[in-house]
């Protein structure tokens, strides 16, 4: 399985330079989970797109219908953060931090990967990616 970080989301739904690579992977994969975290993370994006000026109200909203569609549609399996994703979280931060400039999301993407079994994590992070490989996922 696969885990995607939410900026590689969001390069599905808008255009920006990861959008090609995004949406070439996207074609063969299965179906995708889709967390909470996920979600919180999209609306704040999209919110972010929108007082940049890059996107209008309006937009945000089709694109944002167009997400819950594709979770409707089975393309998003929707999934709960594992209940251990924050205490693994903070043990890749213990461990890892020190010598990685990881943040708080980034460790919380991995540690829900771990959880969720994924073989691999799709993301444009390279904090993230170096995380993933530590840890032992493939990261594209």
């Amino acid at each position: 399985m696969i885990y995607l970080d939410t900026s590689f989301v969001v390069s599905l739904y808008l255009n920006d330079r990861h959008s090609p690579e995004a949406r070439r992977r996207i074609v063969s994969a299965p179906p995708l989970w889709f967390t909470p975290l996920h979600n919180a993370e999209w609306a704040h994006a999209i919110s972010q797109h929108v007082f940049r000026g890059e996107l209008s109200l309006s937009e945000s909203q089709r694109m944002t219908a167009r997400l819950e569609e594709h979770v409707a549609h089975g393309r998003w399996m929707p999934v709960p953060i594992p209940e251990s994703a924050f205490e693994d979280c903070a043990h890749l931060a213990r461990q890892h931090g020190p010598r990685m400039a990881v943040g708080t999301l980034d460790t919380l993407h991995v540690a829900c990967a771990l959880e969720l079994k994924a073989d691999q994590i799709w993301t444009f992070d390279e904090r993230q990616r170096k995380l993933a490989k530590a840890v032992g996922l493939k990261s594209a």
